[in-house]
């Protein structure tokens, strides 16, 4: 019964799992602005790629 006190007490002090989510949820950020800083320039792409077709026909 005390190895498992002794691991349970090594588990709740290792911080390398924290670490990990603290990185995705950077990495998740970071994914979200850029996908929403390049949402209105795709849209401009979009109207001029469809007002060029527009001309071609």
């Amino acid at each position: 019964m005390k190895s498992f006190i002794n691991s349970a007490k090594a588990f709740v002090r290792d911080e390398d799992g924290v670490t990990a989510i603290e990185y995705g949820l950077m990495a998740a950020l970071i994914a979200t602005a850029i996908i929403a800083g390049f949402g209105p320039l795709a849209t401009a792409v979009q109207t001029k790629f469809g007002a060029i077709a527009t001309q071609l026909k």
